[in-house]
């Protein structure tokens, strides 16, 4: 897209001329008053309040938008900015030379160049122009909005709910730590009522794409009278507004200053935790004064410090609603296992372990480092049971094998760190195999002992580290658990 500037508005121009240039090459330019009586379309004040998208990610028709820009309520802006001989993409906020490069452009005819960074975003080039609602936005709230949800919280559950809702109506951060189990989801519910009541707009933020189509349906039920949207990659969602939305973290890059409330649920898992351009878009999604609410069972070293040194208010959930201790995993030495993998036989110990679930019935995990031992080790398994399977990121059945294992199809599952979270299964052990490897951080090996004694039912289980050699993560992660416990017992949360 090209443009030209005539008594400082933009004109687009299908064809290329002298006087036509790309946005981002174009120093100053202005966006007309608002024009009060012009009748602006609901549509587009509805697919672009609160967001700032490409102008080629929009189903719109240019001249309808250039209209609206005419008229005060759209404004157009650079994707990339250039200073001296360096790029900054706008949108992920990357300006490392690395993720920019040039390409022979259709648009303007020109070597256009582009950010790798957030390419799987929408191409970010020179002339490609972000467009931005600056109208009124749209009131999205319904009358009330009443929270359906009927359940009770626990005494620690309620304590972090009345937290929450402070930071809410003080515009404040709040990391909620709470243990794998503890109910994080029903805990945000009162808050999020109290938000949405005072005219709020709320944002819960995940990492991962299932999270974010697992949660709709339950805080759908909690607030029917609101119309949740879940936003992801291929969203039927994504042109639509509404004052709840459940998002992952890499669809914040297309909002801009639209969250009262923007709840960012396992700060520490990849790819947010790893991932600047992610932290970027979070910062850019909320507006000037909005709460930020952090939600983890296991917080990360900067989390910790910032806690310690009182620059982030924390809440501490300990304790499973169910009052029962989380099950502490146990080491035990299988001695060279990958050696052992060269004749096709597992550790003694292991098949034991093995043996003793599947003579029971009694589902279990079997977490392994890395994807190539999946199916040796599956396998392997296979001798003594066919109840059993393997699964991985890029394993295309990789839904339907987890279904198997929820409907109780398959006793052993094995797997990588893929299914360290949001997983459920009732009543399970779980086995770590190589638990020295670097791959199981503290945090995986915490949360993997998550997956075990989630349910008032079956409240215990087992939890074991097969390994050669105990590695420092294996020992804090058992710390923190065993510094959870004590904290809950201390506190009077659990019964025994």
């Amino acid at each position: 897209m090209l443009f030209t500037v005539k008594q400082e508005l933009l004109n687009p121009v299908q064809v290329p001329s002298p006087a036509a240039f790309p946005l981002s090459k174009i120093d100053t330019w202005r966006t007309p008053p608002l024009n009060p009586s012009y009748p602006y379309s609901l549509d587009l004040q509805r697919s672009l309040s609160g967001k700032q998208l490409l102008l080629t990610q929009t189903p719109y028709p240019l001249s309808l938008i250039h209209e609206h820009y005419l008229n005060g309520y759209i404004s157009y802006q650079k994707a990339l900015t250039q200073k001296e001989n360096r790029y900054k993409c706008n949108r992920c906020g990357s300006d490392s030379p690395f993720y920019f490069a040039s390409f022979p452009c259709s648009r303007c005819h020109q070597e256009c160049y582009y950010c790798r960074a957030c390419i799987v975003m929408g191409k970010v080039s020179e002339c490609t122009p972000f467009i931005n609602w600056e109208g009124p936005t749209s009131n999205v709230l319904p009358k009330s909005s009443v929270m359906n949800w009927k359940g009770m919280l626990s005494k620690a559950q309620e304590r972090a709910s009345n937290e929450l809702i402070q930071a809410i109506k003080k515009d404040e951060e709040l990391l909620i730590w709470a243990v794998c189990g503890a109910g994080k989801t029903e805990i945000l519910f009162k808050g999020i009522e109290a938000a949405l009541n005072s005219g709020k707009k709320v944002c819960i933020a995940t990492p991962r794409t299932d999270v974010v189509i697992e949660l709709k349906p339950r805080i759908q039920s909690a607030f029917p009278d609101m119309s949740v949207l879940a936003m992801y990659g291929g969203s039927e969602d994504r042109f639509h507004e509404s004052s709840l939305i459940i998002s992952t973290t890499h669809q914040l890059l297309h909002y801009y200053q639209a969250f009262d409330v923007l709840i960012i649920d396992e700060v520490d898992a990849f790819p947010y935790s790893t991932e600047p351009m992610l932290h970027y878009a979070v910062a850019k999604a909320a507006k000037h004064a909005a709460s930020k609410i952090y939600l983890t069972a296991t917080p990360n070293e900067s989390l910790k410090k910032d806690v310690e040194q009182g620059k982030k208010q924390v809440v501490k959930i300990p304790a499973r609603y169910h009052r029962m201790l989380i099950p502490v995993p146990r080491f035990e030495w299988c001695g060279n296992w990958k050696k052992k993998m060269k004749t096709d036989t597992l550790p003694a110990n292991v098949e034991k372990w093995l043996k003793k679930r599947i003579n029971e019935g009694k589902q279990c995990f079997i977490f392994v480092p890395q994807i190539k031992w999946i199916a040796p080790i599956t396998d392997m398994i296979r001798k003594l049971t066919e109840k059993v399977d393997g699964v991985h990121a890029e394993d295309s059945q990789r839904k339907e094998k987890v279904m198997k294992f929820r409907e109780g199809q398959l006793v052993i599952l094995v797997t990588t760190t893929i299914l360290e979270r949001g997983v459920t299964v009732p009543n399970i052990d779980v086995a770590v195999l190589g638990a020295e490897e670097t791959i199981f951080t503290e945090s995986a090996l915490v949360q993997i002992s998550g997956r075990v004694g989630r349910s008032a039912q079956f409240p215990t289980g087992d939890v074991v580290f097969f390994h050669y050699g105990q590695s420092l993560s294996m020992r804090k992660a058992k710390e923190h658990i065993e510094y959870m416990n004590a904290l809950a017992y201390k506190e009077g949360l659990v019964d025994r």
